[in-house]
């Protein structure tokens, strides 16, 4: 069957989003092809739901408000993001630090409540919602609540290690589950925490791989069982490079990996994926953050992050999930970390725009679709490259040139040919149907 490119769009610093033509005068032999491999399926990508970026959305005209959402999840066009965290509590993107139960020693958890996400992230959810009613949401908690801590505080500490506390903070998952559920959302995966090796001045925890273990095993999975919960529970959001201590850990343990439906890396955590995926390849993973940035959103960080994706993408991760997708000039946290985003919003002029690591995100999330497989690549620019097949036969090629001058690229797929001029310093993508 013949094929032929139907798609093929570039982005530069200078121009984001533009669609190329194939090079019928490019005289290059064949420097990338298919090398006859089919790796792990893809779920989806998306970005996380935080209190900063309803507020910042709520600055901008109605109108506009509903062109950004639309521009994030419309699943036509857009990034088409599919699956989106939240956080169960506070975020370090959070407004101000709250969890859903601050009443010291309430091991019932008869004060648990989620309404101050009826201000903020429910809100924000919904919206989504309408647009991409498909979409499916992971949460993980950046602390417990103080009095489950020692210290009692939301940053640093541990959580206390005694039975009963453990007991009572599985209920606090289940009855988040729970809750969201009474709003209409369900909430497909929790991951035990965010973050667990990183001790911040922000909303934080420690934990060990062993102690994760631990509470899966003996505290939150048969709570979740035992009320019949169909949420999934995941070991995440893992952030350090120490595969042994923490997957290899949870998934050699027989009672806690009765439970553990998955594995999420971010940051630091990269470093372990390929060894995970190699170790546990029926195991799915997911990358549940994107690397943060400074606030500046450059083009040179954009081009950083498309080498992050195809990092985590070659070492087998299902699902790409991006950081926060809206925030303010500048991304600076309540606790004082400028970081990046998808759109920035102007809080003077009530504009928002789309930032190039927009782009990047949707050079992939845009044509890759859901139950696509990886595909296997070699010649020179593999390590440039990621390709994907989808379920309709169509392939597709997301390539970087990373060169000051225009590079001319043959790919050769099922006997075909394509020939492109990759501009300089550019992002591309070509869909070839069957």
């Amino acid at each position: 069957m013949s094929q032929r490119a139907t798609s093929v769009v570039c982005t530069t610093q200078q121009a984001p989003w533009q669609r190329l033509g194939e090079d019928a005068a490019c005289a290059e032999p064949v420097n990338l092809q298919l090398d006859g491999t089919r790796h792990q399926s893809i779920e989806g990508f998306g970005g996380c739901f935080n209190e900063m970026g309803w507020e910042a959305l709520n600055r901008v005209p109605a109108p506009r408000r509903q062109e950004i959402l639309g521009e994030i999840f419309d699943p036509k066009q857009g990034c088409r993001f599919s699956i989106c965290r939240l956080p169960i509590g506070a975020s370090d993107y959070g407004l101000q630090w709250y969890s859903h139960n601050e009443t010291p020693g309430d091991l019932a958890m008869k004060q648990f409540s989620i309404a101050r996400d009826k201000d903020f992230l429910l809100p924000y959810i919904k919206a989504a919602m309408k647009i991409q009613p498909q979409l499916k949401l992971f949460a993980s908690p950046w602390s417990p609540p103080t009095w489950m801590k020692n210290p009692p505080v939301y940053n640093y500490g541990t959580l206390v290690w005694e039975k009963k506390n453990l007991e009572a903070y599985a209920l606090y998952f289940a009855r988040f589950v729970e809750a969201y559920k009474e709003e209409g959302i369900d909430i497909a995966q929790v991951h035990v925490q965010n973050e667990p090796a990183a001790d911040q001045k922000f909303p934080s925890c420690l934990w060990t791989g062993a102690q994760m273990a631990e509470f899966i095993g003996s505290y939150l999975g048969p709570l979740f069982e035992k009320r019949k919960l169909p949420t999934q529970i995941w070991l995440g959001t893992i952030n350090s490079a120490d595969y042994n201590g923490f997957a290899h850990t949870a998934l050699s343990d027989p009672q806690a990996a009765r439970y553990i439906a998955g594995v999420g890396y971010q940051w630091a955590g990269k470093e372990a994926v390929g060894r995970t995926a190699e170790a546990w390849p029926d195991v799915p993973l997911m990358q549940t953050e994107n690397e943060c940035g400074d606030g500046a959103n450059r083009w040179e960080y954009a081009e950083y992050v498309f080498n992050l994706m195809r990092h985590y993408f070659i070492s087998g991760v299902r699902s790409y999930v991006y950081w926060n997708m809206v925030l303010p000039v500048g991304g600076r946290s309540t606790w004082g970390w400028p970081q990046n985003s998808l759109v920035v919003v102007d809080y003077e002029k009530g504009q928002a725009s789309l930032t190039y690591e927009f782009y990047v995100i949707k050079h992939l999330s845009r044509f890759v679709e859901a139950g696509a497989t990886r595909l296997g690549l070699r010649g020179p620019w593999c390590a440039n490259a990621l390709a994907f097949a989808n379920p309709d036969g169509s392939i597709v090629l997301a390539i970087h040139n990373p060169f000051d001058t225009p590079r001319a690229l043959h790919f050769s797929a099922a006997g075909q040919s394509l020939k492109l001029r990759l501009p300089a310093r550019s992002l591309n993508t070509a869909v070839i149907q069957s």
